[in-house]
């Protein structure tokens, strides 16, 4: 097994960097952007002293602001200094309760998404305590699993082949715990919310990419395999890292973590002849040794070292480990067309875009309605770079995979196609 380190240059304790904190407020019932919301920032350690008073814009989005980090070399090895700072976050809007959220991470050089639900009078939970990442905090480790399940042909499968679901119920606990609150969460949302609370976002693309793969390989198999439901539960997966991810309700996440999400979250792996996406289990690789499985401080070195992220697969899962795509996405009206929609591009696949566009625009009044001709123009082209800002993804005017299941994930939490079972 990989162990050998690369030793990044040592600063003193005093020295800091800089990351960005951007957030955005909606309507928790309507899901809406909450314009002119008051967003007062301090540290965790002084709650009562904003640093920073911020303004939501019509989009319900805040500007991203720069705060101070540790030294970015904390996050490149394992060590006993803390490699995030936490921030205390409150949250004020005309008839809605205030909102509290502590312990909001940032690692220096990296853009942290804080998304804050707002609710009326009638809100039951007004403050969210945000524990620290894995890879700092101690967590109970993985109880080991076949990384093959058995699947039950009497229980609940419906499944005949892999399916990207809309929604992960997410059973936050251990399975057993049935005073745990189960969240129903967007299937990409939650795989952004795992990778950013096991993972640090300064690492190597490919290496949070390989991290990625295999968080959204093992849900995968949850999902397919009706694990829990099985079992007689309700949910689809649990927050224990004992059993599962580790998944924390009203976490930011990053901005690296979310590029990379967007553009795999179809993928999982695979072995030849198996048709289950593969429960691949991992560990840090620090606290906690697991031949055979992927070691996430491991993972980061070889990421070093320009391994991409299927070497860094086979590294640890062996070479007869690859990349499948999953051959549907729940809640989606139509697929992506398969090529990238630019200035030229006509057809329906346009005019559907440019219909939910407007549905969109809406609710987010910064994208200008369009007449859905089907042609691609300037026009279209710049309410896809409105979007694109909006909801913090490259700002390339163009409709790549991302950006098309962005929209039309979007399209669907609005127009209310999706409803929640």
């Amino acid at each position: 097994m990989y162990t050998s380190y690369v030793h990044t240059l040592e600063r003193p304790p005093e020295s800091v960097d800089k990351g960005k904190l951007k957030i955005n407020v909606i309507d928790k019932r309507t899901t809406r952007p909450i314009m002119n919301a008051i967003v007062d920032i301090s540290t965790t350690s002084q709650p009562d002293r904003t640093i920073e008073e911020l303004r939501t814009d019509e989009s319900g989005n805040t500007e991203a602001v720069e705060l101070s980090t540790p030294p970015l070399e904390y996050s490149m090895e394992p060590g006993a200094n803390q490699p995030f700072s936490e921030y205390y976050i409150r949250i004020n809007a005309p008839g809605y309760e205030e909102k509290v959220i502590s312990g909001s991470d940032l690692f220096a050089g990296q853009t942290s998404l804080q998304q804050v639900d707002l609710s009326g009078n009638d809100e039951t939970e007004t403050s969210i305590v945000i524990p620290v990442n894995t890879l700092y905090g101690i967590y109970p480790p993985k109880i080991p699993e076949n990384e093959i399940q058995p699947i039950n042909q009497s229980g609940e499968i419906v499944l005949s082949k892999v399916v990207i679901p809309e929604i992960v119920v997410v059973h936050d606990g251990p399975p057993s715990d049935s005073s745990a609150s189960n969240y129903y969460v967007r299937y990409s949302d939650y795989i952004k919310n795992v990778a950013s609370s096991e993972v640090y976002s300064t690492w190597p693309r490919e290496t949070l990419k390989a991290n990625i793969l295999a968080i959204m390989s093992f849900t995968l198999n949850r999902v397919y395999t009706e694990f829990y439901r099985n079992k007689g539960y309700n949910f689809t997966i649990t927050s224990s890292t004992a059993y599962d991810h580790k998944w924390i309700y009203g976490r930011n996440v990053f901005e690296s973590i979310s590029d990379v999400v967007d553009e795999i979250f179809n993928l999982y792996l695979s072995r030849p002849n198996v048709k289950q996406p593969i429960l691949t289990q991992y560990c840090d690789g620090k606290r906690v040794s697991c031949p055979n499985w992927l070691s996430q401080w491991g993972s980061k070195y070889l990421g070093d070292q320009n391994y991409n992220a299927v070497e860094i697969i086979r590294y640890y899962y062996g070479d007869t480990m690859y990349i499948n795509s999953a051959e549907e996405i729940q809640g989606i009206p139509s697929s992506w067309p398969g090529y990238n929609l630019d200035i030229g591009s006509s057809g329906s696949k346009v005019r559907q875009l440019q219909e939910q566009l407007n549905l969109i625009g809406e609710y987010y009044n910064a994208i200008r309605v369009l007449e859905p001709d089907g042609i691609y123009g300037e026009n279209t082209a710049n309410a896809v770079k409105t979007f694109q800002r909006i909801f913090d993804m490259p700002q390339t005017g163009i409709v790549d995979f991302a950006t098309w299941y962005q929209i039309s994930n979007k399209y669907v939490a609005l127009s209310g196609i999706a409803e929640l079972v």
